[in-house]
């Protein structure tokens, strides 16, 4: 199995990156394979799917080139740099590196994501600028409409390791994160399931970078440490070499950064690219169902928050999931929380919300009664129209029995005003650290 010796202080010193590169790389696999990774990207997947074949059919180069990076096992490494541990860092900051990337050394990487020699059609000096166009294009035509969402899933999905962090520690955080990933114990983080030799992190920045696809690689740049010379150019793994560490289909082979463009390369830098939480994704993209009677009970938007509180979430998060602005949930969650449906807790930097016994009770009982309902409608009448009935005695018991609830969620909803501050406590993050 692949596996990196991280010690104490690269732990500690290690943090999580936004990079809208990463994003749109992910996105360029998810176009490039044609499926989607899960049921809320299927309607981007429709809705850019056939633009971007007819760009790549208008250019067999670039086509070419771009299924030879993204090799079934390898990704050619000048196409995924490793992010810079920069929060100001732009898309143009990002895919400038893509394009200054020296030609020999493109057609070297995609010797070894390809497991062989190049075709006739990719021996030529401009790859890399037109892998640079092509991530322009994905990021200009496909992400950037998105970017505003996916920033808020990203972060709340950010959030939430933070909070397995502060629960269970670092294996709590990192054995979820990709398949093939776990904490191993004695400092040794297993980064996929393949046997590769082992890396030793001593001394490098360690990132962790979320994305919204269902995709995810490793990649390396090997800079000097301090007051040492820089190493030369590492050479490519003959093809067919297990030397790196790939991260399943799609994996990175890093190497030495020797040769590729000026960036800041004090320390060696390794980052692990991983998809976002399912739930967190899936939740932003379709929406999360309320019990109709419930929605009726305290409104449909103050319904969702509660039932997204299930587990434990911060204010960034159920703004990510709701779509609804900081300010309204800010006013959802305190209502609940004056009607005793919620309660609260710090988890380092962040406030996380979870439902009470009473608040479980509240929703359980709300779609037990909704559930109920429809099986009455489906078997009362036989008329087979589909239609629903009116709501059976049992969810009428259900909503009855929730009236004194209802008035005091009512009487704080009132007197609250239109106060739009966040619940007092929270500090919202500025960014993905």
């Amino acid at each position: 199995m692949g596996w990196w010796q991280v010690n104490a202080d690269t732990l500690a010193g290690s943090r999580f990156v936004v990079s809208q590169l990463a994003e749109t790389i992910a996105g360029l696999k998810v176009l490039e394979r044609g499926t989607a990774g899960h049921p809320g990207e299927r309607a981007w997947l429709a809705a850019h799917l056939s633009a971007y074949r007819a760009r790549q059919a208008a250019d067999p180069v670039g086509a070419l080139l771009i299924r030879a990076a993204l090799g079934p096992t390898w990704n050619a490494d000048f196409l995924t740099p490793t992010p810079e541990p920069d929060e100001a860092a732009t898309f143009e900051d990002e895919v400038a590196r893509v394009r200054e990337a020296a030609p020999g050394m493109a057609r070297q990487d995609l010797t070894v994501s390809l497991g062989g020699p190049l075709p006739p059609l990719l021996h030529r000096d401009d790859l890399p600028q037109r892998a640079a166009d092509t991530l322009e294009w994905v990021w200009r035509e496909t992400v950037l409409p998105y970017w505003a969402r996916r920033r808020q899933v990203i972060e709340a999905d950010v959030v939430a390791r933070t909070a397995q962090l502060s629960q269970g520690g670092w294996a709590a955080a990192l054995d979820d994160m990709r398949p093939g990933m776990r904490w191993l114990g004695e400092s040794r983080l297993q980064i996929n399931a393949r046997y590769y030799p082992p890396r030793d992190l001593s001394g490098a920045r360690l990132m962790f970078v979320p994305v919204t696809p269902r995709h995810g690689w490793v990649s390396w740049e090997e800079g000097p440490l301090p007051g040492t010379a820089r190493a030369p150019a590492a050479p490519a793994p003959a093809p067919g070499s297990r030397e790196g560490a790939a991260a399943g289909p799609g994996g990175v082979v890093g190497r030495s950064d020797g040769g590729r463009p000026a960036s800041s390369r004090a320390l060696p830098r390794y980052a692990v690219t991983y998809p976002c939480s399912g739930v967190l994704v899936e939740a932003a993209e379709e929406r999360v169902p309320v019990p109709e009677a419930l929605g009726a009970l305290l409104g449909g938007a103050r319904a969702a928050v509660l039932v997204l509180l299930d587990t434990p979430k911060s204010t960034s998060q159920l703004v990510a999931l709701t779509g609804q602005g900081l300010g309204s949930v800010g006013r959802h969650l305190r209502v609940l929380l004056d009607a005793r449906l919620l309660r609260r807790r710090r988890a380092g930097r962040s406030v996380l919300y979870y439902r009470t016994a009473v608040g479980d009770t509240l929703v359980r009982a709300q779609a037990q009664a909704e559930a109920q309902a429809e099986a009455e409608s489906g078997s009362g009448s036989g008329s087979g129209t589909g239609l629903r009935s009116r709501p059976g005695p049992g969810l009428a018991r259900a909503a009855a029995s929730w009236a004194p609830v209802r008035r005091r969620v009512g009487a704080v909803g009132e007197a609250e005003g239109s106060a739009g501050a966040s619940p007092s406590g929270e500090r919202q993050p500025g960014g993905c650290r």
